[in-house]
């Protein structure tokens, strides 16, 4: 059981941050958003300092290369979309969306 929710919560991660990949893509401005959050990140120490710095230089990059990044399902990917600086860019309507679809999905495997 707990296997499988933490399968559905990594899936459902996933496809939030490929959801904010495109909105990003589309208003490429929104990255400075993030920065500032991981900024104050590294002010206050309010996520552990390896994960901020990372998102630091992750956002350094062309937004390309985040999409690209927030979209990655592979091992270097994953642990960072646990402390994503783009929690509230969707609207809620759109993650009940993901959600709801997730479930759906794993109920029928």
């Amino acid at each position: 059981m707990t296997d499988g929710l933490h399968t559905l919560t990594e899936d459902v991660s996933l496809e939030l941050h490929r959801a904010v990949a495109g909105r990003l893509l589309e208003e490429p401005g929104l990255v400075d958003r993030a920065r500032e959050r991981v900024a104050g990140w590294l002010r206050d120490s309010s996520v552990a300092r390896p994960y901020a710095e990372a998102w630091q230089a992750i956002l350094a990059e062309p937004v390309e290369a985040v999409a690209l990044l927030l979209t990655d399902p592979g091992e270097r990917a994953r642990p960072l979309r646990q402390t994503s600086p783009f929690a509230g860019f969707l609207e809620p309507k759109t993650r009940w969306w993901i959600w709801r679809r997730a479930r759906g999905k794993a109920a029928r495997t």
